[in-house]
């Protein structure tokens, strides 16, 4: 009997001391900062694939994402006169990842070195052709912020890129152009005003031939150098 009475006191202290799961207050659970990126994340990718108009208000958003996924940092531009090979530097990773992802789009193909000075630059990346505008129209309008503070000096082979030509005090870069410094000992009067963003690894050649051909008094060449098509190579 006395065994029976210890038990059953045993069996209710343990139930007692049990808290039930209807007990536990309820709260609301919110969705990790985690999950808000990867929201963003397949927000921008949806918006890709469809072919979304950049802006200046959705362009390092878009960029940030963009450049996770296209590592790639070398490129090759297809000229008349030959071919340039260029590397891209990582540490301009706005930089990097917008040229990548024109030339995925294909927009330098069919665009000129419309300025050439020689023992200068010689600039890419515009034409007055149509097609380069309707181009520039489909992927949107947009300028990319400076960063010229990474340790890049436009040495000789040293790709840059030009401030949009607005009012713009913050130095902020037209994203479509492109300019390769040509001048033998460089153009460290540029440093702190343009980003540089790669330099050419082989070709140089090349960029001198082009340098060197007439042209009007507005720099731009007689004969028109075409870009025919820029691919990544690595």
């Amino acid at each position: 009997m006395f065994q029976k009475i210890i038990f059953t006191f045993l069996s209710l202290l343990v139930l007692s001391s049990c808290k039930r799961v209807d007990d536990k207050p309820k709260t609301k659970i919110e969705p990790s900062e985690e999950l808000k990126v990867e929201i963003i994340k397949e927000e921008i990718i949806q918006d890709s694939k469809n072919d979304l108009k950049l802006t200046d208000e959705n362009i390092i958003e878009f960029l940030y994402e963009y450049e996770k996924n296209n590592k790639e940092n070398k490129v090759r531009i297809f000229t008349d006169f030959g071919q340039i090979d260029i590397l891209l530097y990582n540490n301009t990773p706005y930089h990097r990842s917008n040229f990548i992802f024109l030339v995925k789009k294909k927009y330098f193909d069919g665009t000129q070195f419309y300025r050439v000075i020689n023992n200068f630059v010689i600039q890419a990346g515009n034409s007055d052709n149509i097609s380069v505008s309707k181009k520039r129209k489909n992927i949107g309008k947009y300028l990319l912020p400076n960063d010229f503070n990474k340790g890049h000096y436009h040495k000789r082979g040293a790709i840059s890129m030009p401030s949009s030509s607005i009012e713009n005090p913050y130095k902020m870069a037209s994203p479509y152009e492109f300019f390769i410094v040509q001048k033998k000992d460089g153009a460290n009067h540029l440093n702190g005003n343009y980003t540089v963003f790669g330099e050419v690894i082989n070709g140089m050649d090349i960029v001198d031939r082009i340098a060197s051909i007439p042209t009007d008094e507005m720099d731009w060449p007689i004969s028109n150098v075409l870009i025919n098509k820029v691919e990544i190579i690595d």
